[in-house]
């Protein structure tokens, strides 16, 4: 028998519907027993009691929302009565216990990677074309053009052809229904342990702010430094904010062990566009030569960086992809790896839980400050982290910001945290890691592969192509009905938990075998396949 609702923790008083329920239904849930009285959605919440004004909402165990009208036992609970609200936060002191989780049978696992002279392990091995600023973005255009179709990385475009077959249509007076063929590879790979060239662009390293053009140096050293990446070819323009110096300073910062090559071919000093992109490629191609000579060798499972992120939530995000997303990142760190979750905007309400999970007093004070920075800012300009749902998150049962941020928080599963990073610092500690990055999609990916991750789980509800250049990203669907109708874009499914089908551990153990996968170059993300490679550098403005 398939449960109709659900109750997420012994103090809640609301219940979650996992499916359609209407007046007369009967419930019985953490001890209240009773008839829904109003129509409640699947994925929505309704009351377990009766709840006056001002009456704390509770899930998950905590307080996500606050009654602004009476709701009845059995009443959905919707934005007319209640409100964001989340409790206080503060440094506790507290010693949080945590036992690994027995990993035995994944112990002597291993995945087929790129092993660096760092010390680092790629799930691929790529290099990167990239400007300093947005001036060159035209000439890594050209150099993506060129290499990707001479290389055997250029697909074809199914749309093209239909153009084609419209343009012809028309020319003769008569348009015609055209066929769109599925992408395949225009010609052989010409370098057999190069997964790409990934060419890379963006609006910054000019105007703006100082800061702005420091931190996309930082950034695209993280790119550099990345396990993925052999090697990069630098565009700089000369006269930009963000001079070459400053992301070789903050290059220097992180690399460890012998540096990679990274080639940089300066406009203003080359002259001409000829002469400057003829550079590039003649240099590119000689890295690429250089780079094949790298294989693919067997790594352990503890080289894993696993990069959590949501996109496109809804109601049963943190019922079902978000704690396998956090039963993967517990085995992983069990077996010496690391995780990295971010979207602070989405980890408001969660905050007490995650500042008990620290190591120390240090990563927790590091924590509230950014948090409390971050929230600080978004109010400033006259927001807030209340209004970060989307329409499509509110749509389907993510009313508030407590409540969408308490579900994304079990990305992160149960271990301590071991570390707490701003934004484009590089991953230095195993275990689990706490990234401050917007809780915009794109951004926040672009974050995480700056950071080292080199697999993203990204869970989503609604459907997203995000991907991104040099990190592959697993879409992981909440529910059934997206799964089956947008499989072009999700790699796997957890919808069996909501129908009791499928156990999260039982979910997690297959995810962590479609990850090793991945990593291995065996299986392509959905993603990749479709060149979905997403770079947006966040500039440190209000993003929730």
């Amino acid at each position: 028998m398939i449960n109709k609702a659900l109750c997420l923790d012994p103090a809640d008083n609301v219940g979650v519907a996992l499916t359609d329920l209407k007046p007369g239904d009967s419930y019985a849930l953490n001890g209240a027993k009773g008839q829904i009285i109003s129509e409640v959605s699947s994925k929505h919440k309704f009351a377990l009691e009766d709840l006056s004004v001002g009456e704390d909402i509770l899930m998950y165990g905590t307080i996500v929302g606050e009654t602004t009208q009476e709701i009845k036992a059995g009443e959905a609970v919707t934005l007319a009565n209640i409100k964001h609200k989340i409790r206080d936060f503060k440094e506790s002191g507290a010693t949080y216990e945590w036992s690994s989780l027995d990993v035995k049978r994944w112990s002597d696992k291993t995945f087929m990677g790129y092993e660096r002279a760092d010390g680092q392990v790629g799930t691929a091995n790529y290099w990167l074309v990239m400007p300093m600023v947005f001036c060159e973005n035209t000439n890594v255009k050209l150099l993506q053009d060129a290499f990707e179709k001479a290389l055997g990385f250029a697909v074809d475009n199914p749309y093209e052809n239909q153009v084609r077959n419209l343009v012809a249509a028309y020319q003769q007076e008569k348009f015609t229904e055209s066929v769109s063929a599925p992408l395949q590879d225009t010609n052989s790979k010409v370098f057999e342990n190069i997964d790409g060239v990934r060419f890379l662009t963006h609006e910054g390293g000019c105007g703006g702010t100082r800061r702005d053009s420091d931190t996309l140096c930082a950034l695209l050293a993280g790119y550099i430094n990345h396990p993925n990446v052999a090697g990069a070819t630098i565009l700089s323009l000369g006269c930009q904010n963000a001079q070459v110096s400053i992301l070789k300073e903050s290059l220097s910062k992180i690399q460890k062990g012998a540096s990679k090559p990274v080639i940089v071919c300066d406009q203003q000093e080359e002259g001409t566009t000829k002469v400057l992109l003829e550079k590039a490629v003649k240099e590119t191609f000689a890295g690429l030569v250089e780079a094949n000579k790298i294989p693919r060798t067997p790594a352990p499972l503890s080289k894993l960086v696993i990069g959590l992120e949501c996109g496109g939530s809804d109601g049963f995000s943190g019922i079902s992809a978000n704690p396998t997303l956090g039963q993967v990142s517990d085995m992983v760190i069990s077996l010496g790896g690391a995780a990295i979750l971010s979207e602070f905007p989405e980890l408001c309400g969660a905050e007490q839980t995650l500042i008990d999970r620290c190591k120390t007093p240090e990563i927790s004070d590091k924590f509230i400050r950014l948090m409390d920075e971050y929230a600080r800012a978004a109010e400033n300009v006259g927001s807030g982290f209340d209004m970060n749902p989307s329409p499509g998150n509110i749509k389907d049962g993510l009313l508030t910001d407590a409540i969408k941020s308490c579900g994304a928080a079990k990305k992160g599963g149960t271990a301590p945290v071991s570390d707490v990073l701003d934004y484009t610092e590089y991953i230095k500690e195993k275990g689990l890691n706490l990234l401050c990055t917007p809780g915009n999609d794109v951004e926040s990916t672009t974050g995480l592969a700056g950071s080292g991750a080199n697999v993203i789980l990204f869970s989503t509800g609604l459907g997203t192509p995000t991907g991104n250049p040099v990190c592959p990203v697993i879409k992981v669907s909440t529910n059934d009905k997206l799964a089956a109708r947008m499989p072009d874009i999700i790699d796997f499914n957890t919808g069996g938990i909501i129908s009791g089908e499928e156990t999260i551990e039982s979910a997690g153990d297959k995810l962590l075998e479609l990850i090793v996968d991945v990593a291995s170059g065996r299986v392509k993300t959905k993603a990749e396949q479709k060149k979905n490679y997403d770079f947006i550098p966040w500039k440190r403005g209000v993003s929730l």
